[in-house]
């Protein structure tokens, strides 16, 4: 083991007398990866560390039983084999398996409170749960295309089939495989983060290779996607509000009592969606931002990173592995309806289907049918 003083790296005074780091637990070969920054910050109190294991495991717990659960249902069901399902089945699978790889090793190094598998494990973890987030990110835009091209578009779209579906998430592994072999190769590196238990990018070298990486990664990898989801569903909601607009136009012109119950499930429908598309970019926005945060801080240097606040951002992160089956999945009515005759012990709320639409309403009132189902 080798401390700070050892190292010539001075330690911020006041903190702690005995002039430990969070760094003296390091294993030896370790060293060479760890940023001098990381030099200055006081051991963790053991209470972070323990607790980080334990939300970590409960994470862990909670993916892979919603993730694979999906996985079943969806793999054990013809009816839910269609092209749209394959997107939100390719999400399941990157989410389950980004717990994979990470809670096991997450849960070993908060009980030695320092990494322990060495430097290749450090670099292959991080690597597959960039893969993996990545992956996952831009498996969310597919979705919201998906969505856009069935309403926004209507009759003009082009429906998605299972090739084409295929060849999309192909697309999508290869585009987050470019984008997370790089720091494997030289551009930028995987290092341990300043909490010592998990890997990640290196966003405190001042080398400009290093800051390139980080600047161009997250335009492909935060903001394009984050640009493409909050369009796709601003226009779906418009597109859906604009329909409204017109049944109830429609509806006066006709002087037809009896549409007001429609009008009323047609609303319903149009508030369910914004409140859906609302959730989706939300929930995006707070997994990803935090880490997109500490990344920017480390490049510009705008705030302290201690190593307390970096487990926040890889925590917001894999807790997207944990919702994103609820917010894709559970919530689909036909999913819940599969499910209730598989495992209906986990089945909350109806599981009726709702009826599909008549011959005489247009694709772009059954596409906004779908997309709530979808939702």
């Amino acid at each position: 083991m080798a401390s700070a003083a050892l190292l010539g790296v001075p330690v911020m005074s006041g903190w702690v007398s005995s002039n430990k780091t969070v760094v003296d637990m390091v294993l030896p070969e370790m060293l060479p990866y760890i940023d001098p920054h990381w030099f200055q910050f006081p051991p963790m109190n053991p209470l972070w560390h323990g607790l980080l294991g334990f939300v970590i495991g409960c994470l862990g717990f909670i993916s892979w039983t919603g993730n694979g659960v999906v996985l079943y249902v969806f793999s054990c069901t013809k009816s839910l084999r269609t092209p749209s399902n394959f997107l939100v089945v390719n999400l399941a699978f990157t989410d389950f398996f980004m717990m994979v790889v990470m809670c096991p090793f997450m849960l070993v190094n908060c009980y030695y409170e320092t990494w322990v598998f060495g430097p290749l494990m450090c670099q292959i973890y991080a690597f597959f749960g960039s893969l993996f987030g990545c992956t996952s990110i831009w498996t969310m835009v597919l979705i919201a295309f998906d969505r856009y091209n069935v309403i926004v578009k209507g009759l003009a779209a082009k429906p998605l089939t299972i090739k084409k579906a295929l060849l999309e998430i192909m697309l999508v592994w290869t585009h987050a495989l470019l984008w997370t072999l790089p720091p494997l190769f030289g551009w930028n590196r995987y290092v341990p983060e300043g909490n010592m238990s998990s890997c990640g990018t290196d966003y405190l070298t001042k080398e400009w290779i290093h800051k390139s990486y980080i600047l161009i990664y997250s335009v492909f990898c935060y903001w394009t996607p984050l640009s493409l989801i909050i369009y796709s569903y601003t226009f779906i909601v418009q597109a859906v509000a604009a329909h409204e607009r017109g049944m109830r136009e429609q509806a006066k012109k006709m002087n037809v009592a009896s549409l007001r119950s429609a009008e009323a499930s047609n609303t319903s429908a149009e508030c369910k969606l914004a409140k859906v598309a609302l959730m989706t970019i939300s929930l995006w926005f707070m997994a990803w931002t935090p880490y997109f945060i500490i990344n920017c801080a480390g490049i510009f240097e705008t705030m302290t990173i201690s190593p307390l606040v970096t487990i926040w951002g890889s925590l917001f992160a894999k807790a997207s592995a944990v919702y994103n089956p609820i917010v894709y999945g559970i919530s689909h009515p036909k999913y819940r309806a599969a499910l209730n005759e598989k495992l209906p012990f986990l089945v909350c709320g109806s599981t009726e289907s709702p009826v599909p639409p008549s011959d005489g309403q247009s694709q772009s009132s059954s596409g906004t049918t779908s997309a709530v189902e979808k939702a």
